[in-house]
């Protein structure tokens, strides 16, 4: 691909300096498993007996889901290496890997609404825009919305600058019938979550917040297609 030609330039090829147990934010516990908690689950759930439960050859981190690799690769000097063979295994399962649960971040300050927390311990940014749509010159720039695109362009711009500062983002379509209701039900009272068809049979909802929590600031599906990104958290 274009991006792995990239790397290979000699510029992207300047190692970092060697990295201890204490410039890692998590330290692996070799004696941790973790598993799905039974056939055709997407809960992950640890284990102590390790030692005793792990193949032959096979150490604790391979049993780790790629969104916990993720996390113990983290250091002071990147979030991800510049060459990581765990990354498209990673921005798929952001796209793709099934919504289990959900809260209500940043509280009384966050603008976005409700976003959406899976099994991959993530970051949900809903699209309240179009992809392609404009800010007016003479509009506040706090008034905006946060866009989601922004925020899948930021991470691979990060990469391509080789800052790896930026946690890996994917867009995503999330089915706010199927998979938002089912998720947010157990973990958020009714009260900071509202669904209604307000606009031409569109499912809608809403937050409780400071800020474009309102009827007039509803993220909507088309007709329950909504549109966003997810980032490892």
């Amino acid at each position: 691909s274009k991006l792995a030609a990239l790397f290979k330039h000699p510029l992207y090829n300047t190692p970092i300096p060697e990295v201890t147990e204490k410039d890692k934010l998590f330290v692996v516990n070799p004696m941790e498993k973790f598993s799905l908690r039974s056939s055709g689950s997407d809960e992950w759930v640890s284990s102590s007996k390790a030692e005793t439960l792990l193949p032959t050859g096979k150490t604790a981190y391979d049993t780790y889901p790629a969104w916990l690799k993720f996390h113990v690769g983290i250091n002071r000097y990147e979030l991800y290496p510049r060459q990581d063979p765990l990354m498209p295994t990673l921005l798929r399962d952001l796209a793709t890997q099934k919504i289990v649960s959900s809260g209500l971040v940043w509280g009384q300050a966050h603008t976005q609404g409700p976003p959406i927390c899976g099994c991959s311990r993530t970051f949900h940014s809903p699209s309240r825009q179009t992809r392609d749509q404009e800010t007016p010159i003479d509009f506040f720039y706090f008034s905006d919305f946060e866009r989601h695109n922004a925020e899948i362009a930021a991470f691979h711009l990060d990469r391509i600058l080789d800052f790896r500062r930026i946690p890996p983002v994917s867009g995503r379509l999330v089915n706010i019938t199927k998979e938002g209701v089912a998720a947010w039900l157990p973990s958020c009272s009714l009260s900071t979550v509202a669904l209604s068809p307000w606009s031409a049979g569109n499912v809608c909802f809403y937050g409780e917040c400071s800020y474009y929590c309102s009827t007039e600031h509803a993220l909507c599906g088309k007709p329950d297609q909504l549109e966003g990104s997810m980032a490892a958290l």
